[in-house]
């Protein structure tokens, strides 16, 4: 599934397998120390084996692929853009991935401010001056290029880690 070298994504949803034969006791949920144990140790591995840009490329490729591929399997398209946001927001709370708010759009230029809440990712770690969140940048311009058909430039304005209690997006569309 995972040994051979290739360019292109070849991730499938069905490799995330059938949760309920597979956990019929422990079911779909888990602790999230386990999720940030393995994105924390995977990104420490990556960054002493390609540094810190190389790591922060590779994180932010992988949550534009699951953005992509969360799109394409959970999201269902809307034609209008306040009902897909709508979507969104359900759909990141039933998986607990955090609490979306639209802080600011202009939908005529594509531009927004958006906010997580509860961020799976990094919400009650210690403040370190750092915005740690470039999965969550991959993630959402995957969501929102899936939607549109444009790409965009995603860049974490606030973190938790940096002292605020929610993370803050800045998006654009891509030059």
């Amino acid at each position: 599934m995972f040994k051979e070298e290739r360019s292109a994504s070849m991730f499938d949803w069905s490799m995330l397998g059938d949760i309920s034969e597979g956990r019929p006791n422990l079911g779909h949920t888990m602790n999230v120390v386990v999720y940030r144990l393995m994105q924390f140790t995977l990104r420490d591995v990556l960054i002493r084996k390609v540094g810190v840009e190389e790591a922060d490329r590779i994180f932010y490729g992988a949550g534009e692929e699951a953005g992509r591929q969360l799109y394409k399997n959970v999201l269902t398209k809307k034609a209008n853009f306040d009902e897909f946001i709508n979507e969104l927001q359900q759909v990141l709370k039933e998986l607990q991935i955090g609490i979306l708010r639209v802080e600011a759009a202009n939908l005529e230029e594509l531009t927004f401010t958006l906010t997580v809440a509860e961020d799976l990712d990094c919400s009650g770690l210690p403040v370190c001056e750092e915005q740690i969140c470039t999965y969550d940048e991959g993630f959402i311009q995957g969501i929102l290029s899936s939607h549109t058909g444009r790409n965009f430039r995603v860049k974490e304005i606030d973190c938790w880690c940096s002292g605020d209690r929610v993370c803050r997006f800045d998006v654009r569309p891509a030059q």
